[in-house]
């Protein structure tokens, strides 16, 4: 008998018990992969995974959090609820910058969290932790299972409520008990009913049609696309909407590829790091038409110089953002892709903006992106232009937080919709290169690049050995300027060149590292280097490492510093 027909044979004849349930419903909800780290309070679980290989997909992480960045990229690609298993204490504990990272960037998670059993839960038994509690202020629902009858509705709500609405990151806190609980439960359809649950997604009507009206009259009209855009599959009637009506677009940072950034158009990104034409155009606009963004703080500098003279709409599927920060004239509370074409069949005529689009053109002319380049040694921005170049702006794109963030932000083009994925609202090192992982699962056929910082990267690393054993063809670029290099670049510029803890010595050696995973590594030190190496780089089939190295001077600009408005920029080209 074949190993499968052996499990096979067990697994029929058995009897059920609450893991192996749990699988079944997983298998209903359409999941195919897992990404996890099994421990004492799930092994009832991993038993029922080991023998359900044929029917579920498991990739095992070196660390809890690189499982659930990993998650995220997955999710972020297909759309779907990345699925997440770690066990009590300090594996759910290990989970919690995922989760947070998750619910303030709207990114549709399941996670699953082992609990020691019932009778002992709240005696400090060994790795317990209050899951509930810790969890509760950074997921959009939590659950802890007291009854196996409940099992199969709480996975059924838990999947509906991540990934309608607004998504979010749903967690399931399992007793060992359950899991090991002989279970008499079907897996058959369930019925629930969430009476406080029910996002509303069809615009009102009187309010589009004020919104149509608005944009009919105003002179400096400019729309906001933020990442609500992806979530509702809208960049589609975005771009329609925008070539109709002759309207410029700027993105936000998770906004990026929602509309195609080499479009006549579009203006760049706009707060902090933005470009000058964006973040004008934000300022002086008459009407701000906001899809899907949450005018966080790095959007909009001081609020009370934010776009002082324009009428806004803010259009979002989630009413607690509109008015949060930003008054509000026009709110729309709605799906992204509804209220667009509400929105268009309510549009008699095109507003006259002629003048205004005459002064964002030249704008964009006179004062594009800079950087200064010796020619010899790698300019970080030369290198994401090259990137660009050689992928012919065809790949996935992940990143940490920082300067390498913001460069490739700013100089990759994203030309369409899920091409980027970073950590925008908590800002996470450490998450481009799991993230990129997830995201290669999620589109085995296409370019996935990680392009991370020296600083981040070490702190995920070990997920190497994920890529090596799974053969994940995953490029890493590493932005090498041995420093924590937005951290400095603000000493710098803020607190007189004192580097307290910024410049990492001792760095490692990336290309040995890489090798001792058995991946292959190279290491580039000039733009000579560079241009010999990129392409095959790009084209190589397995998973690669290149480690970078640019100068420790460099710095990002435009730059908004702290307390200041959108329009007091830094950095500008003269």
């Amino acid at each position: 008998m074949t190993v499968e027909a052996k499990l096979e044979f067990q697994a029929s004849t058995a009897p059920k018990t609450g893991a192996d349930l749990l699988i079944d419903l997983l298998v209903n909800e359409g999941v195919d992969t897992l990404f996890g780290y099994p421990g004492g309070a799930v092994l009832p679980i991993y038993d029922s995974i080991y023998r359900a290989k044929n029917r579920i997909k498991h990739i095992l992480f070196r660390h809890e959090q690189g499982s659930i960045h990993a998650a995220e990229g997955y999710a972020r690609i297909t759309g779907k609820p990345g699925v997440v298993i770690a066990t009590s204490g300090p594996g759910a504990t290990n989970l919690v910058t995922g989760i947070l990272d998750a619910m303030m960037d709207s990114l549709p998670l399941v996670v699953f969290t082992g609990q020691v059993s019932r009778s002992v839960i709240g005696t400090d038994a060994f790795q317990e932790a209050d899951v509930m509690a810790i969890t509760t202020p950074i997921t959009k629902h939590n659950y802890q299972v007291q009854s196996l009858s409940d099992l199969p509705r709480i996975v059924k709500e838990a999947f509906h409520i991540a990934s309608t609405g607004r998504p979010g990151p749903v967690l399931i806190d399992i007793p060992k008990d359950i899991s090991q609980q002989i279970s008499y439960e079907e897996t058959s359809e369930v019925d629930f009913v969430l009476p406080g649950y029910q996002p509303t997604t069809k615009p009102n009507p009187l309010q589009i049609k004020k919104l149509a009206e608005s944009l009919t009259k105003a002179k400096k009209p400019v729309i906001l696309a933020g990442a609500g855009i992806l979530h509702a599959k809208a960049s589609k009637e975005l771009t329609d909407f925008s070539v109709k009506h002759n309207l410029p677009v700027v993105n936000t940072l998770l906004g990026l590829g929602s509309f195609p950034g080499d479009h006549s158009l579009f203006l760049g990104m706009g707060g902090m790091h933005g470009t000058y034409t964006a973040n004008m155009a934000l300022y002086e606009c008459d009407l701000l038409i906001n899809f899907g963004a949450r005018f966080d703080d790095r959007l909009t500098g001081n609020i009370k110089q934010f776009a002082p003279n324009a009428k806004v709409s803010h259009i979002d599927i989630d009413p607690a953002e509109i008015g949060k920060n930003i008054t509000t004239h026009i709110p729309i509370v709605a799906d992204a892709k509804e209220a667009l074409i509400e929105l268009q069949n309510q549009m008699q005529e095109s507003p006259n903006h002629q003048e205004w689009l005459t002064t964002l053109m030249d704008r964009k002319e006179k004062f594009p992106l800079w950087y200064k380049s010796s020619g010899k040694e790698v300019s970080p921005q030369w290198l994401i232009q090259a990137l660009f170049k050689v992928t012919k702006g065809d790949a996935i794109i992940t990143t940490d937080v920082g300067q390498h963030q913001m460069w490739t932000a700013q100089y990759f083009p994203f030309l369409k919709p899920h091409q980027w994925i970073t950590s925008g609202g908590l800002g996470t090192m450490g998450y481009g290169f799991p993230a990129a992982i997830g995201a290669q699962l999620a589109a085995p056929d296409q370019t996935v690049v990680a392009v991370v910082g020296d600083g981040g990267f070490q702190m995920t690393l070990q997920e190497l050995s994920v890529i090596q054993e799974r053969n994940l063809p995953v490029k890493i670029i590493i932005v090498n300027n041995g420093a924590l290099g937005m951290v400095r670049q603000w000493q710098e510029v803020f607190y007189k060149d004192r580097y307290s803890e910024s410049l990492i010595p001792n760095q490692p050696d990336f290309v040995k590292l890489a090798e001792s995973y058995h991946i292959r590594g190279m290491k580039v030190e000039s733009t000579e280097d560079l241009v010999s190496m990129l392409p095959e780089f790009i084209s190589y089939e397995g998973p690669i490492l290149m480690d970078c190295r640019i100068p420790m001077e460099e710095k990002v600009y435009p730059m908004i510093a702290p307390g200041k408005g959108i329009h007091e920029m830094i950095g500008v080209k003269p």
